[in-house]
């Protein structure tokens, strides 16, 4: 029904830049908070970000000041950049997003994760 599709993960040097997207397509009456979750190996996932409809954002202590989350409603979009990359940012980021897909029925959705790798 609904289907998030993330883009933007990739190798990048101990403090450098990456900028995640992910996309919302399908029957989508309308996109509540949307958040950005990630898993490095042998780990539980975590939360980093959220970002609520009214674009109010909330972030985890070990990302504050490095990452913003932002999106653009009109397109069904939100995204993560990431600065300042630590070895420890290492993971599979996944998208979240909670979706009113008629005025009654919400439902959570995610995406199927982008590898962000942080390493010299």
């Amino acid at each position: 029904q609904v289907q998030l599709v993330e883009s933007g993960g990739g190798l990048v040097q101990p403090g450098g830049s990456l900028r995640l997207s992910c996309v919302a397509s399908g029957s989508i009456f309308r996109i509540n908070s949307m958040r950005w979750y990630r898993q490095a190996p042998g780990k539980e996932r975590e939360l980093v970000a959220t970002i609520t409809s009214g674009s109010t954002t909330n972030y985890a202590d070990s990302v504050k000041g490095r990452f913003t989350i932002s999106r653009d409603n009109a397109k069904n979009t939100v995204y993560l950049q990431m600065n300042s990359l630590k070895p420890e940012d290492t993971a599979v980021y996944y998208c979240n997003a909670n979706v009113n897909l008629t005025r009654w029925i919400r439902r959570d959705y995610w995406g199927q994760g982008t590898q962000v790798t942080v390493s010299s």
